[in-house]
């Protein structure tokens, strides 16, 4: 892998991890994003603000996580972006702890399929058991939540997202911080109950989504 590679993709990974702050997804240096350039994962370093990342910052790791990059120490949640990485096709990951999302996470097991953009997640985003942060038990749970699906929440934590790339990665985190706010306020209000799409809604929504966007 060339050195201008590497150097552009941690260029698009602190620009990524600095729109999370900007967009509110995180507060300070919670949260992480990762970007997978061939055999490397390159990284944030644990509990350095984004905005003073350069790219004499850049931390990569195997896929075995051996730091073969960069002085500083990966994110602690490492775990969770390698679990990812060795299980799907994903090209990036982000974790952020998002307010709305991260209180959902407190109240059910599975987020209600409020929207038809739950079909761009794969369908009902699930919640992972809780498990302290950095642990590989939080990063088996999630792994089990992702089952089918692109995105899940992480009880009284937050959530995590993968893409294609880092574009894709993050508007599906945004996406999920979205229905999560809007099943909070849908909820919020005595005497009603929220409507949700039924089993074939969904699928259907799901189907149509497949062709979304302009025709590659």
């Amino acid at each position: 892998m060339t050195h201008d590679a590497i150097e552009r993709a941690w260029g698009a990974l602190v620009d990524t991890a600095r729109r999370t702050v900007t967009d509110g997804l995180v507060v300070g240096t919670s949260g992480n994003v990762s970007v997978r350039v061939g055999d490397l994962v390159l990284v944030t370093p644990s509990g350095v603000p984004y905005d003073r990342l350069t790219p004499a910052d850049t931390v990569a790791v195997d896929l075995d996580g051996t730091q073969v990059r960069g002085r500083l120490t990966p994110t602690s949640e490492l775990p969770m972006h390698l679990e990812i990485y060795r299980h799907t096709t994903a090209g990036a990951v982000v974790h952020t702890h998002a307010v709305h999302a991260t209180a959902v996470s407190t109240l059910v097991t599975e987020l209600p399929p409020i929207h038809y953009m739950t079909g761009a997640l794969g369908g009902p985003v699930r919640v992972a058991p809780y498990a302290l942060y950095g642990t590989d038990e939080l990063a088996r749970n999630m792994l089990r939540a992702l089952d089918g699906r692109t995105a899940c929440l992480l009880r009284n934590h937050g959530t995590i997202a993968y893409g294609d790339g880092l574009d894709q990665a993050y508007d599906r985190t945004a996406q999920l911080e979205w229905m999560c706010r809007v099943w909070l306020t849908a909820s919020s209000l005595p005497g009603h109950t929220p409507s949700l799409l039924t089993p074939a809604e969904l699928h259907e929504a799901t189907h149509k989504l497949h062709g979304y966007g302009q025709p590659h």
